[in-house]
């Protein structure tokens, strides 16, 4: 096997430089997750690797047997689930025909014959071939992996047109995993698939003897199957590449934060000290004064030599500030924080501050037919809940009853008087998509709130998308934007609709963070991030399907 390489490649999308320079290698058992944020480049320099898109600079030497998950399966829809197989199946099946013809030759022939070198070299080829494609064991490979990516129920004779999206999704992985090409090339292949899905397509990439990149958000996958990690959030110095899995990349992101605020830190102190320096302590090393009776004949020498020295620290102290404002560090971004914003007036109309042991809302039976089994439910002021449950259970059916959108069909919802609620969906839409990031925001809070905790300062979206119209905004940076309306004005009960999609690994381990550092209220998550599952400390609610 051969390793996948790419050198000094540019991509130019939009006038847009989103691969400028970049170069990678992958050798085979290096398995690469590309992290980073949302328009970044991990798609495009996936398509660039796998020859779909042509760069205007660069170049990429790849192994002939590379596979590559498209989005779409590149089948007519009227095609059924076993022609995919088969196809996935044809190459094993073509190196297992292959063998049994030439040892049919090679037993036909005497041991002098001419040809006996050659057809041995042949078979020899083609027998390493076949092992490093596990060819032998290609049709149990593929009933395994129907199986273990949820497809066993569907029957080969469905066709593509039948699926879901989501199953098509599935069938396209498990053709590819049943191929095992030299080098394998993955978008976000966790999409769709459940934890038990998920586990199983760990298992099979870390199987694989050839090179593995991947594009993921789903920092359990992460860890769980790479050995390297490349951030291709711009830098300095271009992508950074990190040694082994999510951890070991937050251990180093830690460190390097550490490395930051410490110099940060530092520079200020030395620009503080030069500046008194060059501005009050020079001044006062020698101040005038009179002349003594001993001092008769050499006052005027010592006198101007203290000048000079004092002359000479000023320089230096000038000329090190004037050098440090040039290259000074920039300040480390704030962390993602929940902080309410300065106090307004009060208003006598409010509800009273919510004690701790009140509670903010109770359902009490709360059900909606084919959509939410009957639930009760009570959340006090400060709890932090996890939903949880399988595709079409109800959780975002839920938060939508909480968030007061959807009224229940049975069952009883109370609210604590005054109760506000914020509710980050699914699906971010805003009603005018031609005003600004910047816009939005300010008739969204009010001109003074804004002005308090500006946009800017919250590090959720790039300065150069600030006056951007939200609707030429990526669906991840309108999620980024109504993060910043709840983390500005954070209300009493906060509802996260699988807050994680669409966000980076570090801002969704900000994101954790500021929701269990004691703000805002209380919080009601629903997600399948198996990282945040795994990590939560609150309550949790397992929902199961509604039978109606």
């Amino acid at each position: 096997m051969t390793a996948l390489v790419a050198h000094d490649l540019v991509r130019v999308l939009g006038g847009r430089r989103v691969l400028d320079g970049l170069s990678l290698t992958a050798a085979p058992g290096r398995r690469i997750g590309l992290i980073g944020e949302n328009g970044c480049g991990k798609s495009t320099l996936l398509r660039v690797l796998a020859g779909v898109d042509e760069p205007e600079a660069g170049i990429v030497v790849r192994p002939a047997d590379l596979g590559f998950l498209h989005q779409e399966l590149p089948f007519d829809p009227a095609a059924d689930v076993a022609s995919v197989l088969a196809e996935a199946l044809r190459e094993a099946r073509a190196d297992l025909a292959e063998l049994e013809r030439l040892g049919a030759e090679l037993a036909a022939l005497p041991e002098q014959h001419p040809s006996l070198p050659v057809l041995l070299a042949e078979y020899g080829r083609r027998l390493e071939q076949a092992e490093d494609r596990g060819s032998w064991d290609a049709d149990r490979r593929a009933a395994l992996a129907l199986d273990g990516l949820g497809l066993s129920a569907v029957g080969p004779e469905r066709t593509l047109g039948s699926l879901s999206g989501g199953q098509r999704g599935r069938l396209a992985l498990a053709a590819l995993l049943v191929r095992r090409p030299a080098a394998v090339l993955l978008d976000e292949p966790t999409n769709h698939l459940d934890d038990a899905a998920s586990a199983f397509l760990e298992a099979q990439l870390r199987s694989l003897p050839g090179a593995v990149v991947v594009a993921s958000h789903d920092r359990a996958f992460l860890e769980a199957v790479c050995t390297d990690l490349v951030d291709l959030d711009p830098a300095a110095d271009g992508p950074v590449r990190f040694g082994g899995g999510y951890l070991a990349y937050l251990a180093a992101k830690r460190a390097a934060r550490g490395r930051w605020e410490r110099r940060y830190a530092e520079e200020r102190q030395e620009i503080a000290e030069l500046e008194h320096a060059a501005g009050v302590t020079a001044h006062r090393v020698a101040p005038d004064r009179g002349r003594t009776d001993n001092e008769k004949m050499g006052y005027g020498h010592r006198a101007g030599r203290v000048q000079q020295q004092i002359s000479r620290r000023v320089r230096d102290a000038s000329r090190r500030l004037a050098e440090l404002e040039r290259t000074r560090v920039a300040e480390p971004p704030v962390p993602l924080r929940f902080t309410p914003p300065a106090p307004e007036p009060a208003d006598p109309s409010a509800p009273p501050a919510c004690p701790p042991s009140a509670p903010l809302f109770s359902l009490h039976g709360v059900g909606v037919p084919g959509r939410l089994a009957p639930v009760s439910l009570q959340l006090d002021c400060t709890e932090r809940l996890l939903v949880t449950g399988g595709n079409g259970t109800g959780k975002s059916t839920l938060l939508a009853v909480l968030a007061g959108r959807l009224d229940p069909a049975v069952g009883e919802v109370r609210r604590r008087p005054g109760l506000t609620v914020g509710l980050l969906a699914q699906d971010t839409v805003f009603a005018r998509p031609d005003r600004t990031a910047r816009e939005t925001y300010a008739l969204a809070l009010g001109p003074e709130a804004a002005e308090r905790v500006p946009l800017s300062a919250l590090g959720l979206l790039a300065a150069a998308d600030l006056d951007r119209p939200v609707g030429a905004l990526s669906v991840g940076q309108r999620r980024r934007l109504a993060l910043a309306l709840l983390v500005a004005r954070p209300p009493r009960l906060l509802l996260l609709d699988e807050p994680t999609n669409h966000l980076s690994p570090l801002l969704c381990d900000e994101l954790e963070e500021a929701i269990g550092s004691g703000g805002p209220g209380a919080v009601v998550l629903a997600g399948h991030d198996r990282w945040l599952r795994r990590r939560w400390r609150g309550r949790e609610l397992a929902l199961t399907a509604s039978r109606e």
